[in-house]
């Protein structure tokens, strides 16, 4: 790279860089660490990342080559399980995981049933939860909505009781092998993502965009970083705003909220609100 092209790409990536840390200046801490769900920890390549953690491993011509997968209902931990006690706060933070790792693949494979065979199983567990401070939230979301009527833009989000979450994943071959596989944390910060008044507020939304990265893995043969950006497909936007969904087999994890669930969320309203369990099947 000659002189004048490095120094347009510090430029290009100079208010990424200076984003990221105003990002990170508020942001919770998630601790990097194996939670002994996957099946095999070696190839994992070295931490890196800015708004998260992360270490991962894909076998790119493994991957490539597959076709179909099926993805497992994500599980929590033991150690996630005595963080969020209730049933229903998991479900949602599963949910809203496999919903985006479903509707993120199926740009590229065809996603069949988890009871069905597939050139790869998709296996997700949350590891961790740094559950988030109901209080502070509401404060938050008050204090921004009312600075939303007086301001030009909103007061950022106070950067106390910040939740996060640490999610571990692999895709395995047809014989079991490993093609693909990450640790992931990612705390909320006070610039980017909203308030809930949830104990699992920060968690649920942290955890779609943990889907959204694991994917990309898969798709691309290689790790995600801040600086790649692609436009979402029409079968994303459509799944985003609550829509069928590409395959029947993504169903399985319920809709997005669409319109009402991004309205509940610019208000701090809990995700339970207007994020459902599936329909059962007839």
């Amino acid at each position: 790279m000659n002189d004048a092209c490095a120094a347009n790409s510090r430029r290009r990536s100079a208010p990424l860089l200076l984003g990221a840390a105003l990002v990170l200046a508020g942001c919770a801490s998630v601790p990097l660490k194996q939670g002994g769900t996957l099946s095999n920890y070696d190839r994992l390549g070295k931490e890196s990342g800015m708004l998260g953690k992360s270490r991962a491993y894909v076998d790119k011509d493994a991957v490539a080559g597959a076709k179909t997968v099926r993805i497992l209902p994500a599980t929590f931990s033991p150690q996630a399980i005595a963080r969020v006690p209730a049933n229903g706060d998991r479900d949602l933070v599963t949910r809203a995981l496999d919903r985006a790792v479903c509707v993120a693949l199926s740009d590229k494979y065809q996603v069949v049933a988890p009871d069905q065979p597939a050139d790869l199983t998709i296996r997700n567990s949350v590891i961790d939860v740094v559950p988030t401070n109901k209080t502070m939230a509401g404060v938050s979301a008050v204090t921004s909505l009312g600075s939303g009527f007086v301001l030009p833009v909103s007061i950022p989000r106070i950067p106390i009781g910040l939740g996060g979450v640490a999610i571990e994943g692999e895709a395995l071959d047809s014989g079991q092998i490993q093609r693909a596989a990450i640790v992931w944390a990612r705390g909320a910060n006070s610039i980017t993502n909203n308030p809930s008044v949830s104990d699992v507020g920060d968690a649920y939304s942290l955890a779609a965009s943990y889907g959204g990265d694991f994917s990309d893995l898969i798709i691309a043969g290689k790790e995600p970083s801040l600086m790649d950006f692609h436009l979402p497909t029409l079968a994303r936007i459509g799944s985003f705003f609550g829509g069928q969904p590409k395959y029947p087999a993504c169903d399985t994890f319920g809709r997005a909220p669409g319109v009402p669930g991004m309205v509940a969320g610019m208000v701090g309203a809990p995700p339970q609100w207007t994020d459902k369990p599936p329909e059962p099947r007839q």
